[in-house]
């Protein structure tokens, strides 16, 4: 299988390039841990919101997507109006249909908007914003950098 390495100056730059694309307001910031963790807290930074949360999704092992998703740790968000909800890559796009699935009907009164670095065009769902076309296996810099 054909992998791309993704670095921290791709990521860096490519978050920028996000920020000038994203045209709302949050009052908060979700991350789908892990691959959406570092979004998170760059963004939350950017942006200047202190509510950032993550929300844990088990869908894959290694590279193998598993058969049912797990979706766990839902934050409290009964205070806000318009959440971020960022992930590194929308790849089926079955992870954020059923994050989306759960928060909605978890707080209806919250609108939720979503955010990737990639995105699949055949994913069942497109992020709002998303910067670059996934084509191939990415091996984030978090994933590999502290590895042997």
């Amino acid at each position: 299988m054909h992998r791309l390495y993704y670095s921290y100056n791709d990521f860096r730059k490519d978050l920028k390039a996000l920020t000038k694309k994203i045209d709302k307001d949050f009052d908060a910031i979700l991350a789908i841990a892990r691959g959406g963790l570092s979004m998170a807290h760059m963004l939350g930074e950017h942006y200047n919101i202190r509510k950032v949360y993550a929300i844990n999704t088990i869908g894959y092992e290694d590279t193998q997507k598993l058969q049912s998703m797990t979706v766990f740790n839902i934050p409290s968000l009964q205070d806000t109006k318009n959440v971020l909800i960022v992930d590194d890559i929308v790849d089926s796009g079955d992870t954020i249909l059923e994050v989306l699935k759960i928060l909605r009907e978890t707080y209806p009164q919250t609108n939720f908007y979503t955010a990737s670095l990639f995105y699949k065009k055949s994913a069942k769902i497109a992020p709002n914003w998303y910067v670059k076309e996934a084509k191939t296996w990415i091996d984030f810099f978090w994933c590999t950098d502290l590895g042997d």
